[in-house]
């Protein structure tokens, strides 16, 4: 999977809008093989974004499946129902916090989340909602990453300077925003699903990258100097100073990489951990 927008240790500590830009059909077929859905089931899809994966499951054409996608971002559940409607497909949306789901116990046959818990302070509490509303002998699929583990290399000294600079920056943005989750969550869900009662049954790993090799074009390196940026002008005001640094340390990269030209080198990777499990 090559994904160079969204693994850039530059513009996100963590792989955020991950499922938009990578979900291609092999992973559908992990996950209709991992949920295993049946005419008449109720599947919930918990942080639905867009509404991707309900078209993409929707192609599938299984009788009388019923998809449910809920999303903390209202602006997102709505572009949702407009893109299920766009293909003719028929889903249901709402608003909802993964750590109070509004559904009774047991409302699913199966349910699934992609690149969510990364983004919640409290798994606990969201693993102990998947293994509520989901059925017995029902099927759950978490997939996440570990954000603490991402490999990043550069050939050029200044490349090593702003890849460490890129850290400490979006350290500070989340220290001032009070921010806690957990990075590395991706190795964790199996843990957190026995936990609740929630059985693993398998882990399956998805190596994410982007390589550079050669001299980028002049219009890569402006898009991806736009998007620091605007991170370091959203950024709180105790994380500015580290922002400047790392736009600073960024213009050095783009002018090193540019001499180095054919020589010039720079990888990124990381892992996403698909954790399968079965309500007991």
């Amino acid at each position: 999977m090559t994904t160079p927008a969204d693994i850039d240790a530059f513009t996100s500590p963590t792989l955020k809008h991950l499922r938009e830009s990578w979900w291609d059909d092999d992973f559908t077929a992990f996950l209709v093989e991992t949920l295993r859905p049946r005419s008449g089931n109720r599947i919930l899809d918990v942080g639905c974004g867009e509404g991707l994966a309900e078209v993409t499951i929707g192609r599938l054409h299984i009788s009388q499946i019923r998809l449910i996608g809920i999303d903390l971002v209202v602006s997102k559940v709505a572009a949702a129902r407009r893109e299920t409607a766009s293909h003719n497909q028929r889903a249901a949306f709402a608003a909802a916090d993964a750590c109070r789901l509004p559904f009774k116990n047991a409302s699913f046959d199966s349910l699934y989340c992609i690149a969510v818990l990364q983004h919640i302070a409290d798994v606990d509490a969201a693993v102990a909602e998947f293994a509520r509303v989901t059925a017995r002998g029902g099927r759950v699929v978490a997939v996440e990453p570990d954000n603490g583990a991402r490999y990043a290399f550069s050939s050029t000294p200044a490349g090593g300077d702003a890849f460490d600079l890129s850290a400490k920056f979006f350290a500070a943005v989340a220290a001032a925003r009070g921010e806690s989750t957990e990075y590395a969550i991706g190795p964790k869900v199996p843990g957190l699903f026995a936990k609740h009662g929630i059985e693993p049954l398998d882990v399956r790993l998805f190596p994410v990258s982007q390589r550079r090799l050669g001299a980028s074009s002049a219009a890569e390196w402006v898009g991806r100097r736009r998007a620091v940026e605007r991170a370091v002008q959203e950024a709180p005001a105790a994380a500015q100073e580290a922002g400047r640094q790392l736009l600073a340390a960024l213009a050095a990269y783009e002018v090193e990489s540019a001499q180095a030209g054919a020589a010039f080198v720079e990888i990124q990777n990381t892992m996403l951990f698909a954790t399968v499990g079965q309500v007991t």
